[in-house]
């Protein structure tokens, strides 16, 4: 089995302790960092833009996992990519061109993520998957930290699984939402390769670098 990743999600970090926040991360075996933009329009908050990912592009060697939850994120793409984005995972339903989109990413430099919120069929990625380097699944509706975990996830990511599998892909099969100690085995035995994770990191009653080992044992032994 695929080893794998964890990607802590910055939007449940102290801001006024950014980096310690990412060092810590780090320390304790994370292997990405997770930054979630929002514009709020697709999705109901506003969060971060490129300035921050060259903030932790500066704090950390870890790759920078950014994932655009914005309205026409193509306008976008190239100010995320020269802040230093490793990867730049987009959604379907705000790309009526993801196939180009995705290319362009590409063009960048970047890794090419799509994405898919709970409301949106996984035959809706069947025409770009062999065009993905990452294909992350939403196991909440996107927008805010802290919610709790659709159970019917577990089988939106087993459907995706068996259709990367089918085209021998290596992309990565992410999950992002709600996960926990309690269900990171799940996901992981159903076909996830990678787990983001902002309030079961940061707010972790014994801190940051103990909510990234509890997260790291409980997707390296499902």
């Amino acid at each position: 089995m695929t080893s794998a990743i964890l990607a802590p999600s910055i939007l449940s970090a102290d801001f006024a302790r950014l980096g310690e926040e990412i060092r810590a991360c780090e320390a304790a075996g994370a292997d990405w960092i997770h930054v979630d933009v929002m514009d709020g329009h697709f999705v109901p908050n506003i969060t971060m833009g490129p300035f921050i990912v060259e903030t932790c592009k500066r704090i950390t060697r870890l790759p920078l996992d950014v994932h655009l939850m914005i309205e026409q994120p193509e306008r976008h793409l190239e100010a995320f990519a020269k802040a230093g984005a490793t990867t730049l995972s987009v959604h379907v339903e705000t790309c009526p061109h993801l196939h180009r989109t995705l290319q362009q990413i590409k063009a960048l430099g970047c890794k090419a993520g799509v994405v898919l919120n709970p409301g949106t069929p996984v035959g809706a990625l069947e025409a770009v998957l062999s065009e993905a380097d990452l294909v992350l699944v939403m196991s909440v509706n996107p927008g805010f930290s802290g919610q709790a975990f659709i159970p019917q996830s577990v089988a939106r990511v087993a459907e995706v699984r068996r259709r990367l599998d089918a085209i021998g892909s290596s992309a990565w099969l992410e999950v992002d939402g709600g996960i926990t100690t309690e269900n990171a085995g799940k996901l992981r035995e159903a076909g996830a390769t990678a787990f983001v994770a902002a309030t079961a990191v940061f707010k972790h009653p014994k801190g940051t670098v103990e909510g990234v080992r509890a997260l790291k044992d409980a997707i390296r032994n499902p």
